[in-house]
Order: C-alpha cells, then structure tokens, then sequence
C-alpha cells in the first residue's frame, strides 16, 4: 500500500509555531514515528505553502497512490481548487486536522475539501494521521 501525506502552508512550523495546539515536534520526526509504525506501508510525504504545489502533487499521485491524508491548513477554508484536485482523481482523499477546527474561529468551520474526501479527522493531534493510516488500511 501506498499512501502519501500532503501538509499544507504553515505546517512546515510543527515544533515551533503554537505548540499548546500544535505540539512540539516537526512533522518530519513524526514522520519517522509513522514510518516505524507502518513498516508494510510505503509512506511519502509533501509538504508545501502553496496552493498551485499542493493541486500538482495531487494530480501525480491521484491515479497511482492506494490513499492521500490531506491536512491543506487553511487552504481547507478557501481552496475550491484543491477541492476540486481531489474530485478529480481517483485516489481516496481523508482531510486531516491536528486541531479541532470547530473549536476554533468561526471561519475555519467551514470545509470546502470535505465534500470531495472520504471522511475527516480533526482535533485528536498528530495522532489523527495514524488513525488515517489504519482506517486505509
């Protein structure tokens, strides 16, 4: 199995940008602790600030990927593009979120992604992309 995870803008900032909410280690460790989790997955991961980065890197592996775990940051709020990247491929999409957005501003209550995934996992930290992982698999 083959899945990728695509991070969206800000969240190359995990260990240092609000860490009561966003915890205090870099996805990139935690990438290894998913890895090591997972060794029968063939995990990748994308992470990038801009919006037209991430419709790219989901139109390449759409057609040959087994999943995508997408947390688009606040791109979930306003990108009808990205929206529409993940209608448009055949590779199941589940929106991921380490914090709970319904907690939050009320602004970010509102997914425009969530249409076009497989379902969303929001509020539970890091441990919402493990969760994602085992519902793929």
């Amino acid at each position: 199995m083959k899945i990728l995870i695509i991070n969206g803008p800000n969240l190359n900032l995990l260990g240092k940008r609000e860490p009561e909410v966003y915890g205090s280690i870099s996805f990139e460790e935690y990438f290894e602790v998913l890895k090591s989790t997972f060794p029968e997955v063939k995990l990748h991961y994308y992470q990038s600030n801009v919006e037209g980065e991430l419709i790219n890197k989901i139109h390449e592996v759409g057609f040959s990927f087994d999943a995508i775990l997408l947390n688009a940051g606040g791109y979930t709020h306003t990108s009808v593009a990205i929206s529409d990247a993940i209608a448009g491929v055949t590779t199941p999409t589940l929106e991921v979120h380490i914090s709970n957005i319904y907690k939050r501003e009320e602004f970010r209550h509102k997914s425009i992604i969530s249409k076009s995934c497989v379902g969303m996992i929001s509020g539970l930290g890091l441990k919402g992309y493990e969760l994602g992982i085992r519902y793929f698999l």
